[in-house]
């Protein structure tokens, strides 16, 4: 804000009356701003889903007592990461097995060496593609919270330099004349730090929350392959 301006007494007369650059500025960091609150609430509702996908899956393993009943069991529940690692680990033993989980373990040919490692393969292949589908859109909650902050700088560089110029121009360098312009730069930094502030607390969190399920996917493909061993298919 140039010297000479009327000195605002709001906030909003402050956004209002400032330069075209500052309005640039706010105005992409707002949107910068609606697309990450979308995000967020979005990855978190989807993280709640999967928590009680999650419980619903081990309750209905875990009242199992061999593959085949736990594949029944799974097949009534909606579609989830663990669901479809289940699956996918299922399909392939039948594909290297006659009859599959379904066939009595003393009537179905134990598997080779090769085949198991096959199976492994596959199982940290499913639970990779998992883990890399869990962490669909979350980096754009890093780059908001880079880039924000950065954003709002420039535009409070723009507004303390189109505020110096403003008091060369007039010949004003008293602190009435400053204090407008330099308050009005700073409008973007606070914008900018907002947006970056819940962004990454939100990616950090979602992260965490993502290694998390990939952990216990990990953990459930090693303990199909317990099961196989402990059914004598192995």
């Amino acid at each position: 804000m140039q010297a000479g301006r009327a000195i605002p007494t709001s906030p909003w007369e402050l956004i209002s009356t400032s330069s075209g650059e500052t309005k640039f500025v706010l105005a992409v960091l707002i949107v910068f701003s609606l697309v990450s609150w979308f995000l967020i609430v979005a990855k978190w509702w989807q993280f709640r889903s999967l928590k009680e996908g999650a419980r619903r899956f081990f309750r209905a393993v875990a009242h199992a007592t061999r593959l085949d009943d736990a594949r029944m069991a799974v097949n009534a529940l909606p579609p989830s990461p663990y669901t479809r690692l289940f699956k996918e680990g299922v399909t392939f033993y039948g594909e290297l097995v006659p009859g599959g989980v379904a066939a009595e373990p003393r009537d179905a040919p134990r598997l080779t060496p090769s085949q198991l490692e096959a199976l492994r393969m596959v199982l940290e292949t499913q639970v990779d593609a998992e883990h890399d589908q869990l962490g669909r859109w979350i980096p754009w909650l890093a780059t908001f919270g880079s880039v924000s902050p950065l954003l709002g700088l420039l535009g409070t560089v723009l507004g303390v330099m189109d505020a110096f110029i403003g008091i060369a121009t007039s010949g004003a360098g008293n602190l009435g004349a400053v204090a407008p312009g330099v308050a009005e730069a700073l409008v973007t930094t606070v914008a900018g730090l907002a947006v970056a502030v819940p962004s990454v607390m939100a990616y950090n969190i979602f992260t965490a929350r993502q290694n998390f399920i990939a952990a216990e996917l990990e953990g459930f493909a090693r303990e199909m392959i317990v099961t196989l061993a402990r059914e004598g298919r192995l």
